[in-house]
């Protein structure tokens, strides 16, 4: 498994995690899914400095 593919699931994951689907976590606000948006951009800067392969 190459690391481009870990990062992959890792993201996937991440973004089912994120969905506000459950009572309790409505009131969380953006903070899942901004949290998301920073891991997306770490690793688009790092797919495409090209230490992703």
């Amino acid at each position: 498994m190459t690391l481009s593919t870990l990062l992959l699931i890792v993201l996937i994951l991440l973004l089912i995690g994120a969905l506000p689907t459950w009572p309790y976590s409505r009131n969380w606000g953006y903070a899942p899914g901004g949290g998301l948006l920073v891991v997306i951009v770490v690793v688009a800067v790092l797919f495409f400095g090209g230490y992703v392969r």
